[in-house]
């Protein structure tokens, strides 16, 4: 499997309309696996009467997925779709989809994160969707073009979008109120560490109250949500093969981090769950993904508190919002029978049409996959939603170390657990992952790359 370096493009950031590769997008090569399906005449195959799909229901997903599975039945009453649950993530998932790689019980649809799919190409775990797609006619240019391409390599598509998110501001309206700061997420860190020491003040006194922010729990994809502030701040995990993590404005940005718990004292870590600790009460702010949009609100609706959303803050190296896209993708199973891959390209056309990727949107908060899907009544009913699409439009792409190197985010939460949890030494612990990241790269993916 050959890799050129200098197929992997440059990723920039993306608006709505891009055609290039955003966020977790991969690489173009002249490569690629084995890929045996590309010569299956699709016209002469018939779709198997039952198959699996593998997810993990995030953003409280299962409901509308199983919905959309019914819909789907009886629409194509010939085929049945058993919706598998494969664990409480994705990391989860990927690995009973790994491990079914040994057995006969492949999963035929695997929900694959922006950390996963392209591991899964390049092991020959799953299939190009392009042939497959055009054989159910399912019109393909109406997907979000940066959404789709983030999953093209070696010329192919390798899933589609539909869990696809990217980190929002969730923050207690009358917390801040009460501290008598504006109704808006903060422009940046430095200005949100300014307002938290009133906002801890405004609100010490309630019951259970903890901290003017909450980070997300660092098993919750930490890796992702902290290039928010290494970008505000200049540094990052990687420019491109080139691993920064040790970078003066890297060490900068985390030692912020650092001091907003250790030394300021108004940040904290959450041990499971970032929103749940603020709609309990507990904090005044986080950040999480898109798709825990709707059940943050309902959440919070149920126990009387009012919350707001807004764009990442910036930093003050870049005072625009930097903020990456995420989420996952829907893939199909390599080991499949032409049968089986052919029902679930009917099935994938369908789950994600505009109609129902508006209603997948509505349910959960995830990013609407077509660009024809009428969004109206879904902001009628949560207008939040309308600040997750404006930020879609100034996202940034996602590091490579993040992204292409095989157990990288991991070792970036161990990292950081080391950082904020540990007080451990910023910059000794940001070179140590440097060492890591560089023997990834070197074991994992530079034998696989041509100059």
């Amino acid at each position: 499997m050959n890799i050129n370096r200098k197929g992997f493009l440059t990723l920039g950031g993306l608006g709505l309309g891009a055609t290039a590769l955003a966020a977790c997008g991969g690489p173009n090569t002249s490569g690629g696996p084995n890929n045996s399906a590309a010569a299956t005449d699709w016209s002469k195959v018939t779709p198997a009467a039952e198959i699996s799909f593998l997810s993990s229901h995030p953003g409280s997903s299962q409901p509308i997925e199983q919905k959309l599975i019914e819909d789907f039945q009886k629409a194509n009453p010939g085929i049945k779709v058993n919706l598998v649950t494969g664990g409480s993530n994705y990391e989860e998932v990927a690995q009973k989809f790994q491990t079914a790689q040994t057995g006969n019980d492949t999963p035929d649809i695997v929900l694959a994160s922006d950390v996963w799919w392209f591991r899964f190409a390049i092991a020959d775990s799953i299939i190009p969707v392009d042939d497959l797609l055009k054989a159910v006619n399912d019109k393909t240019e109406d997907f979000n073009a940066t959404l789709y391409n983030d999953y093209k390599y070696d010329e192919k598509h390798w899933a589609v979008p539909n869990n696809r998110s990217t980190p929002l501001f969730y923050y207690n309206k009358d917390h801040f109120k009460a501290a008598g700061l504006p109704d808006r997420a903060p422009k940046t860190w430095e200005e949100f560490a300014e307002w938290a020491p009133k906002i801890q003040q405004a609100n010490a006194s309630k019951a259970g109250y903890l901290h003017a922010y909450q980070y997300p729990a660092l098993a919750g994809y930490a890796g992702w949500t902290l290039q928010n502030v290494l970008w505000g701040f200049g540094g990052s995990w990687s420019k491109e093969w080139d691993f920064t993590t040790d970078s003066d404005e890297s060490v900068k940005a985390l030692q912020w981090v650092q001091d907003s718990i250790v030394k300021n004292g108004w940040a904290g870590v959450s041990s499971k769950d970032a929103v749940g600790d603020m709609t309990a009460g507990a904090v005044s702010s986080t950040v999480s993904s898109t798709g825990d949009l709707v059940g943050t609100l309902k959440a919070a609706k149920e126990k009387g508190l009012n919350i707001g959303v807004g764009f990442l803050p910036g930093g003050p190296a870049s005072a625009s919002p930097v903020c990456p896209t995420g989420g996952a993708g829907l893939a199909i199973a390599k080991k499949s029978t032409p049968e089986r891959q052919l029902a679930a390209a009917k099935f994938l056309s369908f789950y994600t049409n505009a109609q129902n990727t508006a209603q997948f949107s509505e349910a959960t908060g995830y990013m609407p996959s077509r660009t024809s899907a009428d969004m109206s009544a879904v902001l009628a009913k949560t207008p939040q939603i309308q600040v997750a699409l404006d930020q879609l439009k100034v996202t940034k792409s996602q590091d490579y170390a993040r992204v292409f190197l095989p157990g990288a985010d991991q070792e970036m939460a161990k990292a950081a657990a080391k950082i904020m949890n540990e007080k451990a030494d910023v910059k000794a612990t940001l070179s140590a992952l440097k060492t890591t990241l560089q023997g990834i790269y070197e074991k994992d993916v530079k034998p696989k790359l041509k100059s």
